[in-house]
């Protein structure tokens, strides 16, 4: 089977599960978003949800995040990884968008990339996901996906995110990496799937008996 070939099974398998995928993290405006995709590194979305639920209550703008000061910040992301770091780029990415950007999120790359904790992914969620940018946010859920479905032989997620900007079309991208996680999360788990078990794996791979040796990022 083609990589073509591969490429439109799962995204007409996708559409179906998944015609409107939501945005996993909650979130009220811009600010929160990207907030919320800052605290989500090397947490999981549930647990960053809990928490952002209380922390939103008190500060949903830069002006008000940058009034709870690092230490307030704190008392509310406490419970996630990387707290300490996380705490001070938030404090830090409000403080700027105050001074730089007139308390707006800005909409390109170059800019919102040079806001502390803020590298391409967390750029490319908010570039697609509040200014319908066309993005292909690429995280280990993707990148394992791609490697398993023969989309990739990148080693990185930068690799991953050319090589999969190349196959779909520019039109999906925003939809597609929202349907590509789901899935990821409900059927082609780390640990339930080998890219032999799941049934994307199996209709795009029915000869792999093996077990899938993905690379990591």
């Amino acid at each position: 089977m083609k990589k073509s070939e591969r490429a439109e099974i799962i995204l007409k398998e996708l559409k179906k599960l998944y015609p409107s995928p939501p945005i996993p993290l909650d979130h009220t405006n811009a600010f929160t978003l990207l907030v919320a995709v800052v605290l989500s590194a090397q947490s999981t979305d549930k647990k960053v949800n809990e928490l952002t639920k209380e922390l939103y209550k008190v500060a949903d703008t830069p002006e008000k995040m940058k009034e709870l000061g690092i230490s307030g910040i704190y008392e509310y992301i406490k419970q996630l990884g990387l707290s300490n770091q996380k705490s001070k780029n938030i404090y830090l990415l409000s403080k700027l968008i105050i001074e730089k950007f007139h308390g707006q999120v800005p909409n390109s790359f170059e800019e919102l990339e040079s806001l502390p904790g803020v590298g391409h992914k967390t750029a490319s969620v908010v570039m697609s996901q509040v200014f319908n940018i066309p993005s292909f946010p690429v995280d280990t859920h993707i990148h394992r996906l791609s490697q398993r479905w023969g989309l990739t032989n990148g080693d990185n997620v930068k690799q991953t995110e050319k090589d999969l900007k190349n196959i779909f079309p520019i039109s999906e991208w925003n939809t597609l990496h929202l349907q590509i996680i789901f899935y990821g999360r409900e059927y082609c788990t780390a640990r339930g799937c080998d890219g032999t078990k799941c049934l994307m794996c199996r209709t795009l791979y029915p000869k792999r008996k093996k077990k899938f040796i993905c690379k990591k990022p």
